[in-house]
């Protein structure tokens, strides 16, 4: 009886995982496939073709809304790394005066609906008469992203040994050597991690961008979500199906050099 149990209690399990995986895939598998129909509709598959696929890069509007996809997410990861990090080894090292007070504000952005960080940064360009565009853009996401690598590299902190740079120190390096040598070294999977949190949030947003950005300066997301009211067409979901692809073998890339680096304890 505990067998059949068991045996039972197993296959239920399967058939749950299969299912979350089902309903996770499932819409990607449907993009994937329609980006080989050879019909402008997405309703039924008429025949395969490759056309879509060289349809999307003589899409100017596409391609400079992905132009731009990529310049924002690139910029605002750089400067969301660059002062996350610096803003998470400072409130981890130092002591002063209002440190909680910057800890609780720090997690505002990340707690507050995106609408409504949409329309106060909207507002607060109006106020400056600061006109729409990629800079208003690169900010907004610099906004929301930088939070999230401050969490990030701080989590990575905890348990962190000072003496490490203390012994440096002693032995004659600068702080901007430790710095650099030493601690950001020790912190670089949590500053990893950060970054692509940052990226993956740049990449998807839409309703921050939709305030924040200028006539000339459309995203991918944004161009998309207007498509999708007079329908989505195919070449559409080739670039998606492209950009699919391009993750995979990252992430490929990247758990192949995981599993190449020797881990301590091993020769």
């Amino acid at each position: 009886m505990n067998k059949h149990n068991k045996q039972l209690s197993k296959f239920l399990s399967a058939a749950f995982v299969t299912l979350i995986y089902i309903f996770l895939y499932l819409p990607i598998t449907v993009i994937v496939f329609f980006s080989f129909n050879s019909s402008k509709l997405n309703v039924v598959f008429q025949g395969f073709t490759l056309k879509w696929y060289g349809v999307m890069f003589q899409n100017g509007d596409l391609m400079s809304a992905l132009e731009n996809t990529a310049i924002v997410a690139v910029s605002s990861v750089v400067i969301s790394v660059f002062i996350g990090t610096l803003a998470a080894i400072g409130m981890f090292r130092y002591q002063f005066k209002g440190k909680g007070i910057v800890d609780s504000f720090l997690y505002i952005p990340i707690v507050i609906p995106e609408i409504v960080m949409g329309i106060s940064l909207l507002a607060f360009y109006h106020i400056l008469n600061i006109n729409l565009g990629l800079t208003t853009l690169i900010l907004a996401h610099v906004t929301f992203s930088m939070p999230y690598v401050v969490v990030t590299v701080r989590s990575r902190l905890f348990g962190y040994d000072m003496s490490l740079e203390e012994a440096a120190m002693d032995l004659g390096a600068t702080r901007l050597h430790t710095l650099l040598r030493i601690t950001l070294p020790i912190i670089a999977p949590g500053i990893l991690a950060g970054a692509m949190l940052a990226l993956t949030l740049s990449l998807d947003d839409v309703i921050v961008s939709f305030f924040t950005t200028g006539v000339d300066s459309v995203t991918l997301p944004i161009y998309i979500f207007n498509k999708v009211k007079t329908g989505v067409s195919p070449d559409i979901n080739a670039l998606i199906t492209v950009i699919i692809l391009v993750t995979l073998l990252v992430m490929l890339l990247v758990r192949t050099l995981e599993a190449r680096t020797p881990k301590k304890g091993q020769a």
